[in-house]
């Protein structure tokens, strides 16, 4: 691997140096430790990036109560998404969902309930009835229903969970942690944004019963758009929400509060800190010419190198004068050449600090040349290698 002189690397990579000159002049910014919070645990996780800002007992294993409900919803959510079920589906209510305990969206017995006022009835109601019906309506059975559960939940990485039902209700075997809370709430966010409005809405009514959504922030803050609350003894007051600011989004989670006003508060003081102290800077876009390097025995004798996904830091406020950009880049790439294929790294740092790292790929796919090109390429690499 070869790592780019200065001089070329700031003349691919421009932006970031005209970026980091423009906060130059800028005063340090000092930055407090988080607040102190009330409750058994917490977490603040910036919806971009996945940078953890503060946190306590992030990856402890907690009963997540109805915050159980986002995992229900992304299950749904996935399958409307893979066409697996309608919005416009009629959903045939059991006497196992209306007998369900807890929070209900007073669904009856026998009669069949359209799947999207359900969707809402879980989301903004908390519905443990209509969490039960999603689950047999997609999987047959609730035991059947959380095994998708799970199986989403390895897929999205969350180690320190693990469910045993579709709501919440209290079971031995049935727990989570902030960090995965928060990991759920970004990829409800990012996969499904059709849908992601129901987390915002404050009342629904089914059944002529006129219920408001128990996220008190959403009357209290403009920009808490999500997601959702929980309770039980075993498990507290909690809390996961989630606004936007200037283009920043962060995502905060907080379990085992004393109440419902507690919750409430714990997670504003979250969201003022970190939105105040921290600030998510987008660097580079996906799939943008980073950079271009040789290629031998090609039908092309370069290929453009980029990155897949959009590129972007969490950092201190004040500081964005200390990133600095380098790539190390393979320079002996041989056709043929796959997109997507990694030919090298973008490694960003803080003051010197390694903060973040992307492969770096190609973005076209080049066949191999002829054989008087492929065997003239050869010979050059033999002699440059024998130079070297």
């Amino acid at each position: 691997m070869t790592l780019l002189n200065k001089k070329n690397f700031y003349g691919t990579l421009g932006l970031l140096a005209v970026f980091a000159v423009s906060f130059a002049t800028q005063a340090a910014q000092l930055i407090p430790a988080a607040p102190k919070i009330a409750a058994t645990s917490y977490i603040i996780m910036d919806a971009d990036t996945g940078t953890i800002i503060a946190e306590k007992k992030g990856h402890q294993q907690f009963p997540p109560a109805s915050l159980t409900k986002m995992m229900t919803s992304y299950v749904t959510e996935d399958e409307l998404t893979k066409g697996n079920i309608g919005l416009n589906d009629q959903v045939l209510v059991s006497e196992k969902a209306w007998r369900t305990p807890g929070s209900r969206m007073f669904i009856k017995e026998g009669t069949q309930v359209k799947l999207e006022l359900l969707l809402k009835g879980i989301i903004i109601q908390s519905g443990n009835d209509a969490s039960v019906a999603m689950a047999e309506h997609i999987a047959g059975s609730e035991t059947a229903f959380t095994s998708l559960m799970n199986q989403h939940a390895k897929i999205l990485g969350m180690e320190n969970t693990k469910f045993s039902n579709a709501t919440g209700l209290p079971h031995e075997d049935h727990y989570s942690s902030p960090y995965d809370l928060a990991l759920l709430s970004r990829a409800i966010i990012r996969d499904f944004p059709e849908h992601y409005g129901i987390y915002s809405e404050k009342y629904f009514t089914y059944n002529n019963i006129r219920q408001p959504n128990r996220n008190k922030l959403l009357w209290r803050d403009k920009t808490v758009d999500g997601l959702k609350t929980g309770h039980t003894d075993a498990a507290g007051y909690c809390l996961v929400a989630s606004a936007k600011r200037e283009g920043m989004r962060l995502i905060t989670v907080v379990l085992g509060t004393k109440s419902d006003e507690a919750r409430a508060r714990e997670s504003q003081k979250l969201l003022a800190y970190g939105f105040r102290f921290f600030r998510t800077h987008k660097l580079y876009e996906a799939n943008k010419q980073l950079s271009v390097v040789k290629v031998w025995g090609g039908q092309k004798s370069q290929v453009r190198l980029g990155i897949a996904q959009a590129l972007a830091v969490t950092i201190p406020r004040g500081q964005a004068k200390g990133l600095k950009a380098t790539m190390d880049i393979n320079t002996e790439v041989k056709a043929p050449v796959v997109a997507g294929q990694v030919y090298g790294t973008v490694r960003i740092s803080l003051d010197g600090k390694e903060v973040k790292s992307v492969p770096l790929v190609a973005l076209e796919s080049i066949a191999e040349g002829g054989f008087f090109n492929k065997l003239w390429d050869n010979v050059m690499l033999f002699f440059i290698g024998l130079i070297g």
